[in-house]
């Protein structure tokens, strides 16, 4: 058919198979219609679209596993999820001791040792929390074993940076200005928290006293090489400074001198006034006459007579009565500490020769020996009614006389009367 033909008619367009079917043109006039088939298209079957076949690759059982294995991976990634959300939790919440305590974590302890020791005393009421907490902040190889205070319901993340960050109990040991070695080592040996045993005196003058900081299990030997240690440092760092007039020539002599200045007075105030008493005398070749060193040759490291200094010891030769020999003594009589130390190599610039106590924990100086006479006397009044007082020499030598003493009165503990 020429495109200048007419159309043909409908009904022959649909036999010629233009245009839609007749069943189709009906169904597309009203979808919701059954459309009409022939008897014959009536009985054939419908046609059904064949479903599409699984791949082979995903049938493999490689497949399958990695398919379990993956499945098993989420599981367990959501478990432990759950898991170290409740562990924080857990981990961080106040824990079950009701007042702070103090436990000691032994040398050798494993993270689980630990554990039970602190489940033991209070500290913590979950111990596999408390293990997982640390292998969870890698702090195993961390833990120091050492004496704790734990804090009232301290949280399981609270005790483990306390040990791991190993802020242990701190304990201190104080030796006072003037003590002898063997007082000091006495008071070591009293101390229940120091272990071990002393082998021998330290040599006198040798220790620094001073207030140490240490912790549980520190030996008594180990203190006292730290107080020697201190001792020798600071003896160095004052003798660089001292003055070239001075009439000591060694380190070793400034510590005697500093011995005997920390036997005469305990105020601060009088240390360099009583050092200069003694370079005066070093210098116009006096005898010291000191008496804590009479008591020293007495009693040695004892450090106190117990009672009144004798006429007749007074006049007993010993290595160290100043009454007795000339200059310094062969050693010191005590441990003396800084100020001591400072106030021998920067006596005071005086003439002053004499000192005695002035009845109320001091002591009043003179440069001649009519005035410390008269200081004397006033002293003697104050006492008079005291009669456990000391003997005193009757016969007190001139003015003129070397051997003239420093004061009038002689004490069985100088130190706290502050008089000789």
């Amino acid at each position: 058919m020429s495109a200048s033909e007419p159309y043909p008619p409908i009904q022959e367009r649909l036999v010629n198979g233009i245009g839609p079917a007749p069943a189709e043109a009906a169904k597309r006039a009203d979808p919701g219609r059954i459309a009409p088939r022939s008897p014959r298209t009536a009985i054939e079957p419908d046609t059904v679209e064949m479903p599409t076949r699984r791949s082979t690759s995903a049938r493999h059982p490689l497949v399958i596993i990695g398919n379990a294995i993956i499945s098993i991976f989420v599981l367990l990634v959501i478990i432990a999820g759950v898991a170290l959300f409740i562990g924080k939790q857990r981990f961080e919440a106040p824990g079950p001791l009701a007042q702070d305590r103090i436990v000691s974590l032994p040398r050798g302890s494993g993270i689980r040792d630990i554990a039970d020791v602190l489940e033991r005393e209070g500290v913590i009421d979950q111990p596999w929390v408390f293990v997982g907490g640390v292998l969870v902040l890698k702090a195993r190889e961390d833990l120091k074993a050492g004496e704790y205070q734990f804090k009232a319901h301290a949280s399981l993340r609270d005790v483990v940076a306390t040990i791991v960050e190993g802020r242990v109990v701190a304990h201190q040991f104080s030796v006072p200005e003037g003590l002898t070695s063997e007082q000091i080592v006495a008071r070591l040996l009293d101390d229940d928290v120091l272990v071990g045993n002393i082998k021998e005196i330290p040599r006198e003058g040798s220790l620094l006293p001073d207030t140490y900081n240490f912790t549980r299990g520190v030996t008594r030997e180990q203190m006292i090489q730290r107080m020697q240690q201190a001792q020798q440092h600071l003896v160095k760092e004052i003798w660089d400074r001292h003055s070239p007039d001075l009439p000591i020539k060694t380190p070793e002599q400034l510590v005697v001198l500093a011995s005997l200045v920390e036997k005469e007075t305990g105020k601060p105030e009088e240390r360099t006034r009583v050092a200069a008493v003694f370079v005066n005398r070093l210098k116009q070749k006096m005898r010291l006459q000191s008496d804590p060193t009479i008591i020293y040759g007495l009693v040695g490291g004892k450090g106190t007579l117990g009672r009144p200094i004798m006429k007749s010891e007074i006049d007993q030769a010993t290595p160290y009565n100043t009454y007795q020999i000339d200059g310094l003594p062969p050693g010191p009589i005590c441990n003396p500490g800084r100020a001591s130390l400072e106030a021998a190599v920067n006596p005071a610039r005086t003439r002053e020769l004499y000192f005695v106590a002035d009845g109320t924990g001091g002591h009043v100086f003179a440069e001649t020996y009519e005035q410390h006479q008269k200081n004397v006397a006033r002293l003697r009044s104050l006492e008079s009614d005291q009669k456990d007082q000391a003997p005193t020499d009757a016969s007190i030598a001139a003015p003129a006389s070397q051997s003239a003493p420093i004061s009038g009165r002689r004490s069985a503990n100088p130190r706290s009367q502050s008089a000789h």
